[in-house]
């Protein structure tokens, strides 16, 4: 029997306008931060999404959630096209999709308390709960993500970096969602906190049976919580893998490169172990290379990658890859 997707993204792009060069008009420039984007999500499923800097994954979530408007593609929410979906329509499917912020005191408002933001979602969302009702729900929910519920009437600042990413946690949990899209939730912690907020994320997910959407530059992290791994580069898609078949045999160029550079734990292996590294910088997503979008840094480029832009095909056990040069 086949599980239908939670969420199916086809073709998406999104592409940011840039102010003309004059007064005079001239051609307008756009910025391609994505570029034909399709991947699928599975109920109870953690697809985690890397690359470098600049190459589309917080576009990409924010995007999902329709945060920032698609230029082209399409968005299928539970065999719903979420596309299509405006004004009060839109806004309650939003209820079961919720996000995580990269910088946790930074996503709370300072002026309320921990109770306030927790069931601020409950007030935008009414279900005819009273304020007892209300409170029982936060208190629950704090004891839930490993917080104490006699703290609801603390603020913020008395709390630290990753009490306040479990907040956050918390707060997006309030509404009962299918969806939560983590935009590198533990990079702003210490090592040992996230370790914590990892381990409290796959805990729930058991639990609860959320999907993830999980960003992160860590591929250590990534490794640990994810089921699937996404690659993105100037706005593509370069390579879509079950983990553990990605760790062991990544495909595309890129992928090995981001690979090679994880340390090991171990300093006699770190040291002796082959390292691939990338030459030059990111391109420009204002002014992209022609063909492949990674041949300008890539040992394997020939004329065809500037010719032509290689499409994803599938190498078995839906692992997909697009490079014009791998060998299987």
């Amino acid at each position: 029997m086949t599980v239908q997707p939670l969420l199916k993204i086809e073709d998406l792009k999104v592409h940011f306008p840039m102010k003309r060069r004059s007064l005079f008009g001239g051609e307008r420039r756009w910025v391609k931060a994505l570029d034909g984007v399709s991947f699928e999500l599975a109920p109870g499923e953690t697809l985690g999404i890397v690359g470098e800097s600049g190459c589309g994954k917080s576009t990409l979530c924010r995007a999902v959630l329709r945060l920032v408007e698609p230029t082209g593609g399409r968005t299928v929410w539970l065999g719903k096209d979420f596309s299509e979906l405006g004004g009060e329509e839109l806004r309650l499917e939003r209820r079961n999709m919720q996000i995580i912020f990269q910088d946790p005191l930074a996503s709370l408002d300072p002026r309320m308390t921990v109770r306030q933001i927790i069931e601020r979602p409950l007030l935008n969302f009414p279900n005819r709960e009273n304020a007892e009702e209300r409170r029982r729900q936060v208190g629950d929910l704090m004891e839930l993500v490993g917080l104490n519920k006699a703290w609801m009437d603390r603020y913020p600042h008395e709390f630290s970096g990753g009490q306040c990413q479990r907040i956050g946690i918390a707060r997006a949990l309030i509404l009962k969602p299918k969806l939560l899209v983590c935009d590198e939730p533990v990079s702003a912690l210490d090592v040992s906190v996230q370790a914590q907020i990892i381990n409290l994320l796959m805990k729930l997910q058991q639990q609860l049976g959320l999907s993830y959407l999980f960003i992160s530059h860590n591929l250590s992290v990534v490794r640990h919580i994810s089921h699937r791994v996404m690659v993105l580069y100037l706005g593509k898609v370069m390579e879509i893998a079950e983990r553990d078949d990605f760790y062991r045999r990544p495909l595309h160029p890129y992928s090995q490169a981001l690979i090679s550079a994880v340390p090991l734990p171990d300093p006699k292996l770190e040291r002796t172990k082959p390292r691939m590294r990338l030459q030059g910088d990111l391109p420009s997503p204002l002014n992209p290379p022609s063909g492949c979008p990674f041949r300008t840094r890539c040992p394997r480029a020939t004329e065809i990658c500037a010719a032509e832009m290689p499409a994803l095909r599938d190498f078995g056990s839906g692992h997909v890859a697009a490079c014009h040069h791998i060998e299987v």
